[in-house]
């Protein structure tokens, strides 16, 4: 049987993750990545990156656990070695409007659209949750600070600090508004008064794909007597870092069944 041909929509880090699961649970498949922004031009780019536990209020607690357990060990992993210079993963550029675009090209689709499922499947139970970040150089900070409830954070990351933030329940706007900006710099500043020296400040703003519970599921789409295999992965909201590992080897194991269930019926045809 000829490799069957996966295609991930969606480019951040549940979509890069998940293709990477995929090709390394079922290494005969041709794994294509579709989405209509790349890095850095990402929501992943915008988030600060930090590995801390969120919650899925409709998900059970020990597969967040899960999730979060193996995110955990493979970035600890990864901080301990060289990364891998080649994953065997296709970067193709193409905004997708509807998933029946993809049928013919590819056996399975795989959703990790992020926000963009909000219009691409129809799901109203995604909202967005709008943040809005500072990138800042000030290379003298080295900790990282987060007051209170984590509203208003400072966190160094390799070549920038973050500053944050905001949590604008469904709020659409991707513009960054120069009020919010100040509001963030001041906050951050009173916690650490030396970013008031930062420099080359830029704004950054992005939309937090909130659901009740991450939707990961297999789900067969059937137009006109025709059928489409896709796997759902996304929802995150804004924990989308700290359980991409998880969530992403889950969803290969779905894309796992699906190749089994192609296979199975490629047999049953020749017999």
């Amino acid at each position: 049987m000829a490799a069957l041909k996966v295609a991930v929509v969606g480019a951040g880090v549940i979509g890069l993750s998940t293709a990477l699961c995929i090709m390394e649970t079922c290494p005969n498949c041709s794994v294509t990545i579709l989405s209509e922004q790349f890095s850095p031009n990402t929501t992943s780019d915008v988030a600060a990156g930090m590995l801390i536990p969120h919650t899925y209020p409709d998900t059970p607690i020990h597969v967040q656990k899960q999730w979060f357990k193996e995110t955990f060990t493979y970035l600890f992993a990864i901080s301990n070695s060289a990364e891998a210079s080649e994953a065997g993963i296709h970067l193709v550029s193409g905004k997708v409007a509807d998933l029946w675009e993809l049928h013919g090209k590819y056996d399975i689709i795989v959703n990790c659209a992020g926000i963009g499922a909000h219009q691409l499947v129809g799901d109203k139970k995604l909202l967005p949750i709008r943040g809005q970040v500072l990138k800042v150089h000030a290379p003298w900070v080295k900790n990282f600070i987060r007051d209170g409830d984590g509203l208003t954070y400072i966190y160094p990351g390799i070549h920038r600090i973050t500053l944050g933030g905001t949590r604008e329940k469904e709020n659409w706007t991707l513009s960054p508004d120069p009020g919010t900006t100040k509001d963030i710099f001041d906050r951050c500043c009173s916690l650490e008064p030396s970013l008031w020296g930062a420099q080359d400040i830029q704004v950054k703003v992005g939309l937090r794909p909130s659901r009740q519970c991450v939707r990961l599921q297999r789900e067969v789409l059937s137009q006109g007597g025709v059928k489409l295999l896709v796997v759902h992965n996304y929802g995150h909201g804004a924990g989308g870092f700290s359980v991409h590992r998880g969530t992403a080897k889950e969803a290969a194991g779905l894309v796992g069944e699906c190749i089994a269930a192609l296979q199975g019926s490629s047999s049953k045809a020749k017999l």
